[in-house]
């Protein structure tokens, strides 16, 4: 510790420099002044921890010295211990007022000196301590000063605080807010990755996204605007608008910004992004309402497209609840028929029929959801039918099923159903590949035992609980020819082999099961090219 010594006596000033033993306590002398205009140029060059100073002096006494310490910002950190004659309260009251000690009276021993130097300066050791404490977590609130900005926003407009607490928090936060701003708000979000990009996958969003975060930092500054990740790692973007601009140059300064951000997102990272923006400025106390605001408008780039800025527009139905979802019945029971035969062409092309009626009709984001929940439990009856589970044939996409407010663009909605379709047509051949071939066993053992019946495709169906169409299929599939022509052709090579054995044409159709022989004798004579009198032996 560095000690100064003021004092106008020179013996006196000699004594306490050089009788007391600082040395023994680690402090040192390293300034010597007779008056408060040479401490006064000291100071300034010695920086002394502590000060022995007497009241009574010339040219400069020792309260006026202090009041130019002070002036000068020279007594922080500097710790005072007076040494007067005077015992005087006006004295020691000025004294306590510029931060002194310690006040002692002359003729204090060395001992009483000695002790009022060593505490000062155990003082100013807990001052520095206390000191480096206090910047210590100054700077750790610093480090941590853009999360806790980030916080503040999110519970801003999460509805959090009131407009009081708005200006005492941002106040905190080094963000300068004034109570008669208006604000605007926007959300961005990256448009969902297309199947087909090869240079980025689904999880890499996270880092895309944060990405766009720091692009809009370098386009959007503050303080005329704010950004972070809201609690969906949306881009979270308030601008701060001054009051007197009008709202209306105001919002189309917004609009203007938040499209070169997308621009620019495009150009830099090769992926598009949408941002939905509030109708209007509004006051500290409305972020809330803004980005409820901004966050339903991007929620229509379902029904206009995604790279698009969308501004909020009120949704108003003429009743006042939107557009049911109407589909023909026939529409959808072919959509079945094609899966539950898996036959995913045709599954497809049906499904996009569907599309055209359900959702092209969609005037807004929620009766496109609306839309998707209709054709999605369509999907899931499916499913379920089969005893399959949904998470069974849609695996990740499950998560789609379960909220569909996930699904963010017609593009996304699109590739789910078709995703979905074709796992069912693939489930469904995995299937058939198990059971096909029991199946067919069990209908050509029926054929033959049942030759002299008169044998279609809907009695053999219903005899074995299937689809008659799914049942034609797989016949052909299996056989390699229709359900019709392998019947028509077991019973008329059975008719050949019956005449030929001698059998009559009467007898020989009721055996392959036609009742009518005139009938059976127009068949026979188109498949074989004669009459079946021919082949009697």
């Amino acid at each position: 510790m560095n000690l100064m010594i003021v004092e106008d006596e020179p013996r006196l000033r000699n004594a306490l420099a050089f009788n007391i033993p600082w040395e023994e306590h680690d402090i040192e002398v390293v300034g010597l002044a007779s008056s408060g205009l040479e401490a006064l140029e000291l100071v300034s060059r010695k920086k002394p921890d502590i000060m022995l100073l007497d009241i009574q002096m010339p040219e400069m006494d020792g309260l006026t010295l202090l009041r130019e310490l002070r002036d000068r910002q020279e007594l922080d950190r500097l710790k005072l211990i007076i040494l007067s004659g005077h015992d005087n309260f006006a004295f020691a009251q000025h004294a306590l007022e510029y931060g002194v000690s310690k006040y002692l009276l002359k003729p204090a021993g060395e001992e009483e000196v000695l002790a009022a130097v060593l505490e000062a300066r155990t003082q100013l050791r807990a001052d520095l301590e206390q000191w480096q404490r206090r910047a210590l977590l100054e700077q750790r609130w610093k480090d941590n000063l853009p999360h806790l900005q980030h916080l503040f926003f999110i519970q801003w407009v999460g509805g959090k605080y009131a407009e009081q607490e708005v200006l005492a928090k941002s106040k905190e936060l080094y963000i300068p807010l004034k109570k008669e701003a208006q604000i605007a708000v926007a959300v961005v979000d990256l448009d969902p990755i297309p199947e087909e990009e090869t240079r980025f996958r689904q999880g890499d969003r996270e880092l895309l996204q944060f990405t766009v975060q720091c692009l809009a930092q370098e386009l959007l500054p503050a303080p005329a605007c704010w950004g972070c990740a809201d609690a969906d790692n949306q881009l979270l973007l308030i601008f701060v608008v001054d009051e007197k601009r009008d709202p209306k140059d105001a919002m189309l300064r917004v609009h203007a910004e938040v499209a070169k951000l997308l621009s620019q997102t495009k150009e830099v990272l090769k992926v598009t992004a949408s941002a939905g923006i509030c109708a209007g400025t509004g006051t500290l106390a409305e972020a809330p309402h803004l980005y409820a605001q901004a966050c339903r408008a991007l929620q229509e780039r379902v029904i206009y497209g995604h790279d698009l800025a969308i501004p909020y527009r009120e949704q108003q139905a003429a009743d006042g609840h939107g557009m049911a979802v109407a589909v023909q019945q026939s529409l959808e029971k072919a959509l079945e028929i094609a899966l539950e035969t898996a036959d995913e062409t045709k599954a497809l092309e049906l499904l996009e029929e569907l599309w055209e009626e359900v959702f092209t009709r969609s005037a807004s984001s929620d009766e496109f959801h609306e839309a998707i929940l209709y054709v999605s439990g369509f999907l899931t009856r499916v499913i379920h039918k089969q005893g399959w589970t949904l998470k069974k044939i849609v695996g990740e996409d499950i998560a789609y099923f379960h909220n569909v407010r996930l699904l963010s663009t017609k593009m996304q909605t699109w590739s789910l159903l078709t995703r979905t379709v074709r796992h069912i047509a693939r489930f469904m051949r995995e299937q058939r590949k198990t059971s096909s071939n029991q199946l067919v066993k069990d209908i050509l053992h029926l054929l033959e035992e049942e030759m002299d019946q008169e044998i279609t495709l809907h009695t053999v169906a219903d005899r074995l609980y299937v689809n008659s169409s799914y049942l034609s299929r797989l016949f052909k599939q299996e056989v390699g020819v229709a359900f019709s022509a392998y019947v028509l052709e077991r019973k008329m090579e059975r008719a050949k082999s019956l005449l030929q054995q001698g059998q009559k044409v009467y007898d020989t159709a009721r055996l392959v099961g036609y009742r009518d022989v005139s009938y059976f004798t127009k068949v026979f004579r188109k498949y074989w090219g004669v009459n079946p009198g021919e082949f009697k032996g």
